[in-house]
């Protein structure tokens, strides 16, 4: 199977059926299975021509948020054959450029916000050979000779498909080149099949063991550049003939969900925690709702709730980080269902799904249902790192055969996190290996553990663990650096701002006072606070190697 498949499958299965609801135009617009795969096909068309792209021997790249161009550039180019090199908007021109450089990029699309990027760093890349402007209008000035066009006007006369009839990607096809930020040295191209997605794709659905048919929606928040978004937000609905429905804007999520109404959000644990702080924030403040809840009336509420998320809402899945427990016993406790998935961008990226019928608060779930799972250098603890075979592992890292070696054990890709697989099958990560904290005692420390329960605490608006040494003496201990929430701090003090010196104080003193609840070894022993919150990656997780290195004495 490929991607291209899925779309092509319900195009003419049910092309009345609504793929995609976006808003442009100051107005909520929709595009039908077949309008989607007449988009793709005219697309395909356009770029295969003007461009005289060689399916299988080269790469394009785009720079774009989430919209249906964006879909529809990734499948003309990638259901062709043609390997799509997915970068975040975000990235700045060094990064950007060292991406385009390495995978050799040959077309570039990308939008206006982006093309003075462009005018810097396309003169130093030979291998582009155009440049698309994903909302450009009329006709633009050529980069030295690299040509820039309009993508409106590179499909407008467009009518004979026969390109993308002539061209069919095939299962082992690398689908896109994906790079990941790597703790060290640049970052590396991992080569995603077609087989790998759908693969993917079809076994998450199996793990999950809920029906999820084109009657579904699913609500598209996360970056599609991203492995998690991709699968879950593209090939999963493409697989099952459901709806894409794009929100204007992260601002606005509140009331999109209102007017969309989803019956699936995916999503990553910080959206998460935002949606559950709103809801719990709305309770506390109703009388109506506080009264109810404590008379036994706990469905009136949940109702309300579940009204207030559109009122169609079967799932919320959450995964690129863990999700702290609190947020996911809230949910709960709110009546939502909400489960956690676990993957990593070389496994396409979906490990393992909690279903509904398997979830355990505190674990992955299962692993999905094709592939296999072993855990490596077990502890005593039964504690190994996490290692993955079957249909959903990369091809390999682009041009960087090196790093393809390192990254396997013979067949099984080594993810580099440690985890437990109770009787049940159900798996806990327990941390990164790369993270893992040794004392000089030689015992475990994972950060995320102590993470998560210092998270818990409503003043404490961010924080990362880490292990620091003194002196250059082997043995690590553990610190944390906090952000704390100015505004909780302020209701708390009556509605008045708390001075910083006053906020640092109180940070550090709940940290110490949550650390109690901790075994000695685990607690910590140096804080710093900042002002400034924790810097994160494109789908907001903590980035721990800016931190790495930091608490050092």
């Amino acid at each position: 199977m490929t991607i291209r498949s899925y779309l092509e499958k319900f195009a003419k299965k049910t092309p009345l059926t609504v793929a995609l609801k976006f808003f442009v135009g100051k107005k909520w617009q929709e595009r039908t299975y077949a309008e989607f795969l007449l988009e793709v096909r005219q697309t395909a068309q356009a770029y295969g021509t003007t461009f005289s792209l060689k399916p299988r021997e080269e790469n394009v790249a785009m720079i774009l948020p989430n919209s249906p161009t964006w879909l529809e550039v990734y499948l003309a180019c990638s259901g062709a054959g043609v390997s799509v090199v997915p970068i975040d908007p975000k990235l700045h021109n060094d990064e950007v450029a060292y991406i385009l450089g390495d995978s050799d990029a040959v077309v570039v699309t990308t939008d206006r916000a982006h093309l003075d990027m462009m005018r810097t760093i396309v003169p130093n890349l030979p291998s582009v050979r155009a440049v698309v402007l994903a909302d450009g209008e009329g006709s633009y000035e050529a980069i030295g000779t690299v040509p820039v066009h309009s993508l409106a006007a590179l499909c407008a006369d467009v009518r004979d498909t026969s390109w993308y009839d002539a061209h069919v990607a095939a299962t082992d096809d690398v689908a896109s080149i994906i790079y990941t930020s790597g703790t060290t040295g640049k970052p590396k191209g991992a080569m995603l099949t077609h087989g790998n997605f759908t693969a993917d794709a079809e076994g998450a659905l199996e793990a999950f063991n809920e029906s999820i048919t084109s009657a579904d929606s699913f609500l598209v928040v996360l970056p599609l550049f991203h492995a998690f978004s991709f699968c879950a937000n593209f090939v999963v609905p493409l697989l099952t003939g459901s709806g894409m429905y794009f929100v204007r804007s992260l601002y606005t999520i509140g009331e999109d969900v209102k007017l969309l109404r989803p019956t699936v959000v995916m999503g990553v644990p910080l959206l998460a925690e935002k949606i559950f702080d709103k809801i719990e924030a709305k309770l506390k403040s109703s009388k109506k709702a506080r009264f109810l809840m404590k008379i036994g009336l706990r469905k009136l509420v949940f109702g309300a709730v579940k009204k207030g998320l559109g009122g169609r809402l079967r799932f919320m899945i959450v995964g690129g980080a863990p999700c702290p427990k609190h947020v996911l016993e809230g949910f709960k406790n709110l009546g939502i269902t909400m489960l956690e998935g676990y993957g990593l961008t070389e496994c396409s990226p979906v490990v393992s799904i909690a279903g509904p019928k398997c979830a355990r608060i505190g674990t992955i779930g299962m692993k999905i249902a094709n592939i296999e799972i072993r855990l490596a250098d077990q502890n005593e603890q039964g504690v190994g790192e996490l290692q993955v075979k079957g249909p959903i592992t990369m091809k390999g890292y682009w041009h960087n055969a090196a790093a393809t070696e390192e990254a396997f054990d013979g067949e099984w890709l080594k993810t580099g996190d440690l985890a437990s697989v109770a009787g049940d099958g159900l798996i806990t990560i327990c941390g990164r290996k790369k993270a893992l904290i040794v004392n000089r005692e030689g015992k475990n420390i994972y950060p995320e553990e102590v993470e998560n329960h210092l998270a818990t605490d409503p003043l404490i608006a961010d924080c990362i663990v880490v292990g620091y040494t003194t002196g250059g003496i082997p043995g690590e201990k553990v610190g944390c650096v906090v952000h704390p929430d100015m505004d909780m701090l302020a209701e708390q003090n009556g509605g008045k701002a708390v001075a910083w010196d006053k906020a640092v104080q109180i940070a550090k003193d709940h940290v110490h006072k949550r650390c109690q609840e901790l075994a000695d070894y685990k607690r910590i022993r140096k804080i710093v606070v900042l002002e400034e919150p924790l810097v994160r990656t494109s789908i907001q997780k903590v980035k721990r190697v800016a931190y790495k290195g930091t608490l050092d004495e």
